[in-house]
């Protein structure tokens, strides 16, 4: 019976949190999707939108939920930034990898300005919903984790609907699915490139804040986020939407439930197992296509 409801309370504490990553990652793939690269910046982006929130929160006494209204706009304004001024020049010819090099030196641009502000040390956000709990049956979660998991779906709701329900969402799908084939019928993909860069980092001010809320970070710590956010991608399906949400579920659950039930030292090690199997049986991923998307 003990250990019943040690795996259910892993399974619960896994799709609190796999949305949280799902969000993340779903700004990571839909880069990847609309601009053919990999913005290997997302998890730094994420701590930068955790030390946004810190900074709201410590210096303008604004809570964290409220302050997403100031966060998430200077976090879409960096990525339009970050497009318009770096990623456009980049020519379609070695477009991945120099997108790599690029998006990482932004990395360590950013990481060093946090690193020269804040230091090294630790730093978390507080709130009482950070340090209070729900008691369900006898279990305690987190109000943290259920305000997460309610602000990151309603998140993925929006960025579908954006995907399938408006113009916008009509081009950037149609440069995903072929970009010069979208170019011909009219449609401005540089433009539609430099939105969709643009709300895939401005989702980070999301996912910064809760993440800060959930554990503590520093600036080192994007490099942990980002081979997460990659592997659950690529778990998913690079491009998928979806399948960020799928990947993230599977690997936060798989890593919760052997962490309560088992060991934390051995979750890693069995999520990054199934990965490997899934990838062996299907090389594109969960809900990966097999077509190559022409430039």
């Amino acid at each position: 019976m003990r250990t019943l409801n040690l795996l259910v309370i892993g399974v619960i504490d896994g799709i609190l949190t796999g949305a949280v990553y799902a969000l993340m990652a779903a700004g990571l793939t839909l880069i990847f999707g609309v601009l053919d690269m990999i913005n290997i910046a997302q998890g730094i982006f994420v701590i930068l939108g955790s030390y946004l929130s810190l900074i709201l929160e410590q210096h303008a006494g604004i809570g964290l939920f409220p302050g997403l209204i100031i966060t998430i706009p200077v976090m879409f304004a960096l990525g339009i930034f970050v497009e318009w001024a770096f990623i456009r020049r980049i020519g379609a010819e070695n477009r991945v990898t120099m997108s790599i090099l690029i998006t990482y030196a932004v990395m360590i641009v950013v990481e060093g300005v946090l690193l020269l502000t804040y230091g090294s040390n630790y730093q978390s956000l507080s709130a009482s919903y950070v340090t209070n709990s729900f008691d369900v049956a006898g279990h305690y979660i987190p109000e943290i984790y259920v305000y997460g998991f309610i602000l990151s779906v309603a998140a993925v709701v929006v960025l579908y609907a954006i995907l399938y329900r408006t113009r916008l969402g009509t081009s950037l799908r149609a440069s995903m699915d072929n970009a010069m084939a979208a170019s011909l019928v009219g449609v401005n993909v540089k433009r539609v490139s430099t939105l969709a860069f643009g709300i895939g980092v401005a989702v980070t001010a999301i996912g910064g804040m809760l993440f800060g809320a959930i554990q503590p970070f520093t600036p080192n710590t994007g490099y942990d986020l980002i081979s997460r956010l990659l592997s659950i991608v690529v778990l998913g399906g690079l491009g998928s939407v979806g399948g960020a949400l799928g990947g993230a579920m599977v690997m936060l659950i798989i890593e919760d439930v052997v962490s309560t039930v088992w060991s934390p030292t051995w979750a890693p090690l069995l999520y990054f197992a199934v990965l490997i199997v899934v990838l062996l049986i299907k090389p594109t991923g969960i809900f990966g296509r097999q077509a190559v998307r022409s430039q």
